[in-house]
């Protein structure tokens, strides 16, 4: 698993959780619909600001989605 796709599951996962959709999210970050889609699909990274942006509108930290990334990376090696 690429680094992008763990990011991926983990934002899908956390939006989930908060039982929040897609579009729900790209509002409260200030971002595209469609980008939020192309970072859970692992089609695209993240800058750190937008992981900022992403972690503030999911309501928890940034290294919580960094850390839940990781957490999938071990655990696909």
């Amino acid at each position: 698993m690429e680094p992008a796709e763990a990011f991926g599951r983990a934002l899908r996962s956390r939006r989930l959780k908060v039982s929040m959709s897609q579009e729900r999210l790209a509002l409260e970050a200030g971002l595209e619909r469609v980008f939020i889609s192309w970072l859970e699909n692992g089609h695209k990274q993240p800058t750190f600001q937008t992981i900022l942006k992403l972690a503030a509108a999911l309501n928890c930290h940034a290294s919580e989605l960094v850390a839940d990334a990781e957490a999938l990376l071990i655990a696909n090696t």
